[in-house]
Order: structure tokens, then sequence, then C-alpha cells
């Protein structure tokens, strides 16, 4: 009977230990009307949060909830096994750029762990900056809108992100995170919201995703591995993309990257790996691009291995990123220009092992689509139109 008792205290105090506390923003003073700033509360929802030792949920519910200047939810110290932001509302920023615009990150998670955030829609109001960057006028930065940094074992679920100032969301130096239903919208002419951005990252999961921007959709900077995006839909926007790298010498590289059942409307690039023509020691290996639609997309398959947006701080050096073992599998659809298929390597650094199997791509004149390779070599199978350069 003894042991029948401690083991029925001992689940109870189990039970006791992983019931759930659920923290509402509106008993902090939070006013859901766009106008009051409600940072406070959301800082007082989270550090509850944090010191519970049992998982905690920081409910939003709906209406819009200003946050007036940069935000920081940071995980030192926090005893909860597991946090959640179950949102209803919308989180707005000011609309003046200049509350946010030099503050890097508007909404930010550092050294945080088991975070789920889900549902809810970020409105960084970024049209007016944008507007100032294209008359050329002196503007400041821009903001991030969500950044999470120095993160384990993160999902973002079911979040909208709408007119970011600058890239949409932020990925710096995480382990094991998942987005999945993320929406993301913005300008095709917006300069610089990348939708996605990932750097110094392992075991990141992009799914079922739909991103409108005026720069990539999907972003790879360097140091990456354990990639997999998987049913996203791009456009307008500049494709999916691995870099830019190359741009410092001592600087990590990027593999095992799987891009998947993609789609892509109307955008500049589709698939798409980039490298400044300068010294370095970065690299890209082990990527598979696997099943795409091109729809009216400008360069569908693209490495650039010269790659100088605007011609600007050119140091036209050989790339000393090495590219090698990339596969574009089942890829299909129109291309906006006749080079549906272009391999810029370098001749002092060539890309290898790269594969074409299935590629189907179609331009629209009258004249058939066509391959243009540079210092590529690799193997290429199956229905090939435009025929293989490499």
């Amino acid at each position: 009977m003894a042991i029948k008792h401690i083991l029925v205290l001992l689940f109870l105090v189990f039970q006791l230990s992983s019931a759930k506390v659920t923290y509402n923003v509106l008993s902090f003073g939070a006013k859901p009307d766009g106008r009051s700033d409600t940072k406070n509360a959301f800082l007082k929802a989270w550090n509850l949060s944090c010191a519970s030792t049992s998982p905690a949920i920081i409910y939003v519910p709906a209406g819009r909830y200003l946050i007036a200047s940069a935000l920081t939810f940071s995980g030192q110290g926090c005893k909860s096994r597991a946090i959640r932001f179950n949102i209803d509302g919308t989180l707005v920023a000011p609309f003046s750029y200049n509350a946010i615009g030099n503050a890097q990150v508007w909404i930010k998670f550092y050294l945080v762990n088991n975070v789920t955030i889900s549902g809810g829609t970020l409105d960084a109001q970024g049209s007016s900056l944008w507007a100032c960057k294209l008359s050329g006028k002196t503007c400041p930065s821009g903001s991030t809108t969500l950044g999470i940094y120095h993160s384990q074992n993160i999902v973002i679920s079911k979040l909208r992100s709408l007119n970011s100032q600058m890239f949409h969301i932020m990925l710096y130096s995480c382990k094991n995170t998942k987005l999945q239903g993320v929406s993301i919208l913005a300008s095709g002419v917006s300069p610089n919201t990348d939708g996605i951005h990932v750097s110094y990252s392992t075991g990141v999961t992009i799914l079922s995703s739909k991103i409108s921007t005026g720069d990539d959709c999907v972003s790879l900077g360097p140091g990456n591995s354990n990639i997999w995006i998987e049913k996203v839909v791009c456009g307008p926007g500049h494709g999916i993309s691995i870099g830019s790298l190359g741009w410092e010498l001592n600087e990590p590289g990027v593999q095992n990257v799987t891009v998947k059942t993609t789609t892509f409307v109307g955008t500049q690039n589709g698939l798409r790996i980039k490298a400044w023509a300068r010294n370095s020691n970065g690299f890209v290996k082990d990527v598979v691009f696997q099943e795409a639609t091109m729809m009216n997309v400008k360069f569908p398959i693209i490495i650039d291995g010269n790659y100088c947006p605007s011609n600007r701080n050119c140091p036209n050096e050989v790339s000393g990123v090495k590219i090698s073992n990339v596969v574009y599998a089942d890829v299909h659809g129109t291309s906006a220009t006749r080079v549906a298929v272009k391999f810029d390597c370098n001749k002092g650094n060539p890309c290898s092992g790269i594969t074409l199997k299935n590629v189907n791509l179609k331009f629209g004149g009258q004249l058939p689509a066509v391959s243009s390779c540079s210092y590529a070599a690799g193997y290429a199978s199956g229905l090939l139109q435009p025929a293989s350069c490499i």
C-alpha cells in the first residue's frame, strides 16, 4: 500500500507540474485599440511566464496592439519548460518609421528555448520607409519585424507578417526551428524585405507557406545546415536563394539543403545560388531542388558566381565559394527570358557535381528557351528543355 500511495503522489505531482498557466495581456493593462502602447503589458506577461515552473501560455485576444518601440523577450533565467504565444490579434508598429527604423529588430526573441508562436498578425507598417528609400532620401536602414536569435526548439505556426520595414522573419544561430503555415505580404517593390532569412542555423524546416515580397522569399545566409523547405509559394519576390555568400574571407558554408514542391509566380528568380566574386573559404554543397513549378519567372534556375547587385562594391575577383553537388530535378514551367537555365561559375573555382534531371522550361516568345553555362560540370538525364549545357 505504501508503494501505491507513493506512486499516486508522484503522479499528482507530475500532473500539477505539467499543468499550463495562462497569462492574458489584457490583465496587465494592454488595450486592443491600436493607439495605446502595450509593450510593458507584453513584457509583464513574458516575465511571469519565464518565472513559472509550469508550461505557460501568453494569450493575445482579438484587437490591435501597438508595440511602440523595439521589444525583446529574453530567455535568460527562464524556469518554464515551454512558453506558447496564442495570438488572435494584431501587433502593430507605429506609423512613423523613425520609431523603430534604427532598432535592427522590432520584436526579438533572444536565448529562448521551447517557444511557440501560434496565429496572429505582425503589421510593421513599413510602406512609408519604403517610399523614403525609393525616393533617394536619407532614411533609417529599417527594422526586421521578428528576429529569433541564439535559440532552439522554436515553432512559428500560422503567423502573418505584413509590410515589414526590412526582413520579415530572421533566424540567427538557431537550432531545431519549424515554420509552418506562415503568410508574408509586402509590395513587390519594397526594398530588402526578405520573407524568411536564415543564418548560422541548423535543423530549420519551412512548410506550407506563402510569401509575397520585394526581395528573396527565403534567403539562406552563411553557416546553415540541415535545412528543409517544402510547399512554399513565392511571388512576387526574388525567389528562394542560397546566399549571397562569400563576402567574408573566413565564412562558414551551407550544406544539406532540400527545397521541394515549390511554386514561383512572376518572380525575378526561382531557384538561386549567389556568391560574391571575392576571396572566401565559403562553400555550398549537397543541395536538392526538387519538384518546382515556374510561372513566368525571369531566371528559373540560376547560379550567380559573380553576384554584384547594382554593380556597386564589386571587387571583380575570383569567387572563393566552392559550389558542388547541387541537384535540380523535376523543374517545369515558363521562363520570362530566353535563358531559362544559367550557371555562371568561375574559371578559377568552377562549379562541380551539378545534376539536371527532368527539367522542362519553356520561353513565352517565338524562340525556344536556352541554357547558359560558364565553368560548370556535372550530369544531365531525362527530359531536358532547354538542352543541357553542362
